[in-house]
């Protein structure tokens, strides 16, 4: 089945979803971040909502709340992530997400990180254009946690 999915910016109700969304542990086994408690999880949020460098989107699957995509400055770089709810996982959801954010979102290069054993996220971020970078790898030091990490990069434009 294929969901309406949409974008729309992100508003203080959504906070609840993108709470339960984090706290799943398969989903924090999957992305290899650990969930954060709910005042931990609420300082977060209103550190990035109050950084308007900061792009933030509500991904909405038939209207509701399915997770959010995020992209910011680091090091240089522009950085993307997303996190799609479990109960959509392998929908499509992501991709369409993903793919309405990048023709939004001007800005080249955008480097997203991913777990080695997250081959969902993998096939969203190829779907989309991105790339694997070998030598960002080879040129990054070692996890501390021992979790492998690809990089993913999308130079061009289009999508």
């Amino acid at each position: 089945m294929m969901h309406e999915v949409r974008l729309r910016p992100v508003e203080d109700r959504d906070l609840d979803v993108f709470f339960d969304h984090q706290a799943d542990p398969i989903a924090n086994e999957m992305a290899a971040v650990p969930a954060r408690d709910w005042d931990e999880f609420a300082a977060h949020w209103a550190k990035i909502r109050g950084d308007d460098t900061k792009i933030l989107w509500t991904i909405l699957a038939d209207g509701a709340v399915a997770g959010n995509v995020v992209s910011w400055e680091q090091d240089g770089q522009q950085m993307l992530g997303y996190w799609v709810g479990r109960d959509l996982w392998g929908r499509g959801v992501a991709t369409q997400a993903l793919t309405q954010f990048l023709t939004q979102m001007p800005i080249r290069p955008l480097t997203a990180h991913v777990v080695a054993h997250n081959a969902g996220s993998i096939r969203v971020l190829e779907k989309c254009g991105f790339q694997r970078d070998h030598a960002q790898e080879a040129t990054a030091p070692p996890s501390d946690d021992g979790i492998q990490e690809y990089v993913y990069v999308l130079d061009a434009l289009s999508t």
